[in-house]
C-alpha cells in the first residue's frame, strides 16, 4: 500500500509552481500598469489570497491521491514545500525585475519608503537619508527575507489547513 502512496515533494512542486507562475503574473501586470512599486495593501491581500487558496488546493489534491488521508504533518510539509517553491520561484523574479527589466526599482522603493517617512515626521532629514542609502545599499537582503517569510507563512498555512483538512488513517 505504501507504494502508491503519494509524494508530497511532488505535490509540492508541482502546487509551488502554479502558484510562482501565478504570481509572477500578478507581477507582470502590475508591472505593466506601473504599479510595481506601489505599497497598495490591496496587493498584499491579493498574493495572500492566492497563497492560501492554492495551498489549499494542493492540501486536497493531496489528499484525494491518498486514499482521502492527510496527517498534520503531510498538511504542515505541502504548506511549507509549496510556499518555498513559490518563493524562489519570486526572488528569481524580483532579481529580473531589479536587474533587467526596471534597473530603477530599488531607488523607486526607496523614494516611496523616503515620502512616506518624510510625511509621518517622526524622524530626522539624516534618520530619513540614512534610510534611503541603506535601503539602496541593502536591497539583497530582501531576497533571503522574502524566502524565509513565505515559508513561515506556508508552515501557518499548512498548520491551519492540516487541522481542518486532517484525515488519519484507521489503525486496522
Amino acid at each position: 500500500m505504501d507504494e502508491n502512496q503519494p509524494k508530497i515533494g511532488k505535490y509540492s512542486l508541482n502546487y509551488g509552481l502554479i502558484l510562482g507562475a501565478i504570481s509572477v503574473a500578478f507581477g507582470v501586470m502590475l508591472f505593466t500598469m506601473d504599479a510595481h512599486t506601489s505599497q497598495d495593501p490591496v496587493n498584499t491581500v491579493i498574493n495572500i489570497v492566492l497563497m492560501v487558496g492554492i495551498t489549499i488546493w494542493g492540501m486536497i489534491s493531496f489528499r484525494k491521491a491518498n486514499g482521502g488521508f492527510l496527517t498534520l504533518g503531510e498538511g504542515v510539509k505541502l504548506g511549507v514545500g509549496i510556499a518555498l517553491v513559490a518563493a524562489i520561484i519570486g526572488v528569481v523574479y524580483m532579481i529580473l525585475l531589479a536587474n533587467v527589466l526596471d534597473t530603477e526599482f530599488v531607488t523607486k522603493i526607496a523614494e516611496n519608503q523616503k515620502a512616506t517617512m518624510e510625511a509621518s515626521g517622526q524622524l530626522t532629514s539624516e534618520q530619513i537619508q540614512q534610510q534611503y542609502e541603506g535601503t539602496i545599499n541593502f536591497f539583497w537582503i530582501s531576497y533571503p527575507v522574502i524566502i524565509i517569510f513565505n515559508v513561515i507563512a506556508g508552515l501557518v498555512i499548512g498548520l491551519i489547513g492540516g487541522l481542518i483538512l486532517k484525515k488519519a488513517k484507521p489503525a486496522y
